[in-house]
């Protein structure tokens, strides 16, 4: 019965020693997720104003084609 016992009490912790393995791998996976998703936010934000540009710039054409047509 002790050596049952013993075997079960070993058992427990290999399966505690695979939960920490699992917990330690699940901490370095929301670091990950963390870092990019700051990345992603950041491109976002550096990507917003492209579509701006592009209609200021039609609009700066346009005003100049005008001009140019009235002189």
């Amino acid at each position: 019965m002790y050596a049952e016992v013993r075997g079960l009490a070993q058992a427990v912790g290999r399966i505690e020693h695979k939960l920490d393995g699992l917990i330690e791998e699940n901490r370095d996976i929301r670091t990950d997720m963390q870092d990019h998703e700051t990345r992603l936010r950041a491109l976002e934000r550096g990507r917003w104003p492209l579509p701006s540009l592009a209609a200021l710039v039609s609009v700066a054409a346009l005003v100049v084609a005008l001009l140019q047509m009235n002189s």
